[in-house]
């Protein structure tokens, strides 16, 4: 849910340090514009988990770098986010990550697993698609795990494109990360 257009506030990193700390809220500014969601559904986290399983996997046989849940992405001031999933290189992590261990650019992949309402869709089809378009993300995977189907974004021409949407049997691979495989449906179990 948005706070920030119903009350006319530009939020930024420093507002969001002194809100309440509770339980399962996690708050996310794009843009200038607050987003507070809850704990999600158990069939999203197990989403989150099953994409990173395979992403961490793959980077584990690779050595190419790491994938995580729930990192905190410092692009800026009014842009803080924490995607559900991202994968970074051994290179990005050396160049971003810092003390309090958060990313302070772009990972080259992000996910985000769709949550219930139309806030919530929103924000991950339009503002976080813009944000991470404009601030140099390589790919992003929308999961929707009521649907089973991933949309696959790439940057083609400076932004981020949609290129494929995946379901069951479909395999999905990137040019990100060689030789790594994952049928779609493995991320919905």
């Amino acid at each position: 849910m948005s706070y920030a257009k119903a009350q006319g506030v530009r939020w930024t990193t420093a507002d969001i340090e002194l809100l309440p700390e509770n339980e399962g809220t996690r708050y996310e500014v794009v843009n200038g514009d607050l987003f507070m969601t809850r704990a999600p559904h158990w069939k999203h986290q197990r989403t989150c988990f099953n994409v990173c399983q395979e992403l961490e996997s793959w980077s584990r046989s690779s050595g190419l770098g790491q994938a995580t849940i729930t990192a905190g992405v410092l692009f800026g001031e009014s842009d803080d986010v924490i995607p559900d999933v991202v994968w970074a290189s051994n290179e990005r992590l050396d160049l971003l990550l810092d003390d309090a261990g958060h990313l302070t650019g772009a990972p080259e992949l992000v996910v985000e697993v769709l949550s219930a309402g139309n806030e919530n869709v929103r924000r991950d089809r339009e503002a976080k698609l813009k944000l991470y378009s404009s601030r140099g993300v390589e790919e992003y995977w929308i999961a929707d795990w009521r649907l089973k189907k991933i949309e696959v974004y790439r940057r083609e021409n400076a932004r981020l494109v949609l290129v494929a949407t995946l379901i069951n049997d479909d395999e999905l691979t990137s040019p990100l990360l060689p030789s790594f495989s994952c049928i779609v449906s493995k991320f919905f179990v």
